[in-house]
């Protein structure tokens, strides 16, 4: 079974799903509260990247990791992160603005940091990047979907109301769906390869999440927004992730989703853990 027929609808339900929570007046807070979004969005489309790209290089992964790896890194952030900040008691709606902004502002981050990637790595070994399949791909299954949601939400906001409480029930399930098939197929590369990768995914959510933490604290967010910001940053669409690598029309190269894979997991079990700590101590 090619997964690219799991992912491609679960990533345009996911942002389907986004754009029926968010609204317009929401783009508002860019100016309201500039700070924690700023932060955020420098923590995910700055840190993120860079650590990865650091972390590759530092642990010669070869092409096809490397280049993985960058790939979740400058993903934009992922959907469930509004669950996580409830259960956190952060600002669910900065999340939902920082999850829409992130989509958007990748469409055209993602062209170009992989490109610059992909030339690096992956070309002296046949790797090359469709940069306008990307663009068209991102266009059609990330903004279409948004632009379709917000319409639904405000032609029909009863509707629009009902389908969000069943996809947000959805989209976690779905997700374990995803990775359990991927699991089965491409077990003894996981297998083979987890301690490198396991290792270099952890450690960019740490230091990432971690940095993003600090400078939240530095530009003095209250606890909801640091709250917000922290699990923003760790938080990234993996399905969008593994939908380019192994799309047959960009990149069709499966054990270089591997790493969004493994991300996925860990994000969840990092950020689930912060949840807990949070519950606990009111400060984090």
């Amino acid at each position: 079974m090619n997964t690219i027929w799991i992912v491609l609808p679960i990533l345009t339900l996911l942002m389907f799903d986004l754009g029926l929570a968010l609204r317009f007046e929401d783009f508002g807070k860019v100016f309201r509260h500039p700070w924690p979004i700023a932060v955020a969005l420098v923590g995910q489309l700055v840190f993120l990247p860079a650590i990865a790209l650091g972390l590759a290089y530092l642990l010669k992964l070869p092409p096809v990791f490397f280049i993985g790896l960058v790939l979740i890194a400058c993903c934009p952030g992922g959907s469930s992160s509004n669950v996580f900040s409830k259960l956190a008691n952060g600002d669910v709606a900065l999340s939902v603005t920082l999850t829409a902004l992130s989509s958007i502002i990748t469409l055209f981050t993602i062209p170009v940091i992989m490109g610059w990637a992909t030339r690096l790595v992956g070309e002296s070994v046949g790797i090359t990047l469709p940069v306008g399949n990307l663009i068209k791909q991102n266009l059609v299954l990330m903004l279409l979907p948004v632009l379709l949601g917000i319409g639904l939400h405000y032609a029909w906001p009863k509707a629009a109301e009902k389908v969000d409480k069943v996809l947000t029930k959805l989209a976690f399930p779905l997700l374990l769906v995803l990775i359990t098939v991927f699991y089965i197929q491409h077990r003894h590369t996981i297998m083979d390869n987890i301690g490198i990768l396991g290792l270099c995914v952890t450690a960019l959510i740490l230091l990432a999440i971690g940095l993003s933490s600090l400078l939240s604290r530095l530009v003095r967010n209250d606890a909801r927004q640091r709250r917000t910001v922290v699990i923003e940053v760790g938080m990234q669409n993996a399905a969008q992730a593994i939908s380019i690598a192994s799309s047959p029309f960009i990149f069709a190269n499966e054990e270089m989703a591997i790493p969004a894979i493994l991300y996925s997991l860990m994000m969840n079990i990092v950020l689930l853990t912060y949840v807990g700590l949070v519950k606990k101590k009111k400060d984090l």
